[in-house]
């Protein structure tokens, strides 16, 4: 039995779990105790919101059909969280110059610096914890992350 999983020794299935049990509230607790900026500290925001700025931030403005199909939601829920941010004045809506039907929506240029702020040292962390990996691998690491989500989703216990 290794002394130290996860630090480049091959573990069994029950250390990875024990380990993990340990590194995931880790996690949690270390994203739940970076507040968001006073910007954004009157909004109510949900993780798909977290999601939304986050991928205005890193993929640039994009049309709301695009947003939800990113976030693997319908385009009325994304109109609501656009709106919603829209009255903070988080993001912008503008009409689409190719296709005037259609709006753009992308992260106010006031709050950039903010939500940048807030945002990237998260993303830079996943660059550093992703980038030694090969493509496979991280493929892998995302496919786990996304099964471990979906199980422990069928295995939450009802709220008493």
């Amino acid at each position: 039995m290794s002394t130290n999983p996860g630090h480049g020794d091959e573990v069994d299935v029950d250390e990875a779990v024990r380990a993990l049990l340990l590194l995931m509230p880790q996690l949690i607790g270390r994203i739940k105790r970076t507040p968001p900026p006073d910007e954004l500290a009157g909004l109510a925001l949900g993780p798909r919101h977290l999601s939304l700025l986050s991928y205005l931030l890193f993929d640039g403005p994009m049309t709301v059909n695009a947003l939800a199909t990113r976030l693997e939601v319908a385009p009325t829920t994304v109109s609501l969280m656009i709106a919603d941010l829209s009255r903070g004045g988080v993001v912008e809506r503008h009409e689409d110059p190719d296709d005037r039907r259609r709006r753009i929506v992308s992260i106010a240029d006031a709050s950039r610096p903010a939500i940048e702020g807030w945002l990237g040292p998260g993303a830079a962390a996943w660059r550093e914890a992703l980038q030694p990996l090969t493509p496979a691998e991280r493929s892998l690491f995302v496919e786990t992350l996304r099964v471990y989500e979906r199980a422990s989703g069928r295995r939450a216990s009802p709220a008493s």
